[in-house]
């Protein structure tokens, strides 16, 4: 059986295929129906600048959340997997 997926706006998953912390991210994320936008920064130079530029390392799961004025950069899979876990169901 599938999982309706959730789309959720706002925020951005930095990562590459082969990290595994970034594979234990996605596949949370699969379990739980969560869908964000997801940039490789190996297959793509302009989302590891972006990377770089805007959370100050290279360092993958690199969670963007954009919150009314701010941007907000979380690192570490297992806070970027608790923090979709506390989110409020719509």
């Amino acid at each position: 059986m599938f999982k309706i997926r959730k789309n959720i706006p706002n925020h951005q998953l930095f990562y590459f295929d082969t990290c595994p912390f970034c594979i234990k991210v996605r596949f949370a994320l699969w379990k739980m129906g969560i869908k964000v936008k997801m940039k490789d920064i190996l297959l793509r130079r302009e989302n590891k600048a972006e990377l770089i530029a805007g959370g100050g390392k290279k360092q993958v799961p690199c969670l963007r959340i954009e919150k009314s004025n701010e941007i907000e950069w979380l690192y570490e899979s297992d806070a970027i997997i608790k923090y979709f876990q506390n989110l409020p169901t719509v």
